[in-house]
């Protein structure tokens, strides 16, 4: 209504100006003479402006006629397509307009004008990929699903177009959740064009999600080929998809080749650590002891890790504790200042019964960097050492409300796993998990400092008292249980005699965190 009035009073303005400007001509004096030979004409002013007019008009017919000859004598010279492009001219002038409108409103974010100006420019040009594609992407500007996947499935009958179409397709399924068919879209995308990186990275990501290692091995090494994958990096991932490809293997119990997988995941990259323990089994199972400990302990000069602890532990499951400590300082002397070394002489002392030298071996790190598994180890010694119980349930009281150490977390999301997996199972990134401290939480667990004092008293009275001298004959060391030798394992409680029980707080931290490498 307020639009129709603004336009009426408009027209009436023109009206008005046009009327007074041929009052002003008709009353100004004077005129314009024309002489052309023999002939002379004298013009009023009104008259002058009236003939200006005419003779732009008459110019602008002339030089269309002179277009349409030309394109007539175009015609009869064979172009059988000239009058079709004379007539089609101003078409096709309206319709790039209504499609430069287009693309500028779907720059400016309005979504339902630039469908408008697309439906516009369709009607006038005969270029379906460009109006189909704006269509298709101010169609998903504004969430319109449907028309949306109408126009990338229109987009998909021209060779030109198809790349587009099934691209755009894709992403749509993937936004629905519709992943079995987002991943045929993706191979299909891949086979058009296998240099893209967004769509290697989909269908990577896609086959690693469905488990399809094989299919993940080959678009990895069709990025390593395009050049959209540093060669160092290639290596590990696709060392991580052997490694995936060996566990699912073993799931199907084809030894032989879970073995080949697993060996061949440690060659490609000997630093990550579930393959160097996957192979290590691999050689154990083959008898082939001394190449197990050979790939562990380069593993372990990478990295020390509980994980290949426990694999070099289950290479002699029946050894005694003694044995074993002296076994395994193959590792301990690599990297001896290494948190995790310490650790690991710690639990195997521990396991001999040699209290004095687990606590050297521990050092200050119940102090100055405690977690959960320094403190539970550190209540061990105690209790070997035959320290009062409130000393020892001290300790473990704090291992409950420690940080929990280390552990497999997604680099992307920072959600923690219970052992490596290849995919997060948070957000589904590939090859994300590191061996690390997650960041803090808000969380605060229910044991509070402050309730401390009610379970043990005073804490730092209980674990500043000095432990006797001799340690008494009826304790020992806690029995635990090794990570490789689950039918072996025991509670912390059982292996203690005279031990009382321990509250609900300990019974969640001590099996879960006691020393792993217990005496025989």
């Amino acid at each position: 209504m307020l639009w129709s009035l603004v336009k009426i009073v408009v027209f009436v303005v023109i009206v008005a100006a046009l009327t007074l400007g041929a009052s002003y001509l008709l009353d100004l004096e004077g005129g314009v003479r024309i002489a052309f030979g023999a002939y002379e004409y004298n013009l009023t002013p009104i008259k002058a402006v009236i003939a200006l007019l005419l003779l732009v008009a008459a110019i602008w017919v002339l030089g269309k006629l002179v277009g349409l000859l030309v394109a007539l004598l175009r015609f009869i010279n064979g172009d059988e397509t000239a009058l079709t492009r004379y007539f089609d001219r101003n078409r096709e002038r309206k319709g790039l307009q209504a499609l430069s409108e287009g693309m500028m409103a779907l720059a400016s974010g309005e979504g339902r004008l630039a469908i408008a100006k697309a439906n516009k420019a369709d009607r006038y040009l005969d270029r379906p990929e460009l109006t189909n594609l704006l269509t298709a992407q101010a169609a998903e500007l504004t969430g319109d699903k449907r028309k949306r996947e109408e126009a990338y499935k229109r987009l998909l009958t021209d060779e030109r177009t198809r790349f587009v179409g099934v691209r755009g397709l894709m992403k749509q399924k993937l936004e629905e959740g519709d992943t079995e068919t987002a991943m045929k879209l993706a191979e299909k995308a891949f086979a058009l064009k296998p240099g893209h990186v967004e769509v290697q990275d989909t269908l990577l990501r896609l086959q690693a999600g469905n488990q399809d290692w094989q299919g993940a091995r080959a678009t990895l090494k069709a990025k390593l080929r395009t050049g959209a994958l540093p060669r160092d990096v290639h290596k590990r991932r696709d060392a991580v998809l052997a490694l995936s490809e060996a566990k699912t293997v073993i799931d199907e119990d084809s030894s032989i080749e879970a073995r080949e997988a697993a060996i061949e995941a440690n060659r490609l990259s000997p630093d990550l650590i579930p393959a160097a323990c996957f192979a290590a089994r691999a050689y154990a199972e083959q008898g082939k002891v001394k190449y197990a400990t050979r790939v562990l302990k380069k593993a372990w000069e990478t990295l020390p890790h509980p994980d290949l602890a426990a694999a070099f532990a289950a290479l002699e499951p029946d050894e005694s504790a003694e044995a074993r400590l002296k076994r395994f300082r193959t590792l301990t002397r690599i990297q001896p200042e290494h948190r995790e070394t310490r650790l690991l002489l710690a639990e195997l002392n521990i396991g001999a019964e040699d209290f004095p030298e687990a606590r050297r071996a521990l050092g200050d790190l119940a102090v100055t960097a405690p977690d959960a598994r320094a403190l539970t180890i550190m209540a061990a010694i105690e209790r070997g050492e035959g320290s009062a119980d409130a000393i020892v349930k001290g300790w473990l009281t704090r291992a409950v409300s420690a940080p929990r150490g280390p552990q497999w977390t997604c680099e992307n999301c920072n959600q923690v796993h219970a052992e490596w997996v290849p995919v997060c199972e948070n957000c589904q990134a590939f090859d994300t998990l590191a061996w690390k401290v997650p960041p803090a939480t808000e969380y605060q667990t229910p044991m509070s400092q402050h309730m401390l004092p009610l379970i043990v008293g005073r804490i730092d009275d209980a674990v500043n008292v000095p432990a006797p001298a001799d340690p008494a004959p009826d304790h020992t060391a806690p029995e635990t249980p090794r990570r490789a030798e689950p039918e072996t394992e025991t509670s912390a409680t059982e292996s203690v005699p005279d031990a009382e029980v321990l509250t609900e707080e300990e019974a969640a931290i001590a099996p879960a965190e006691a020393p792993r490498f217990g005496r025989k």
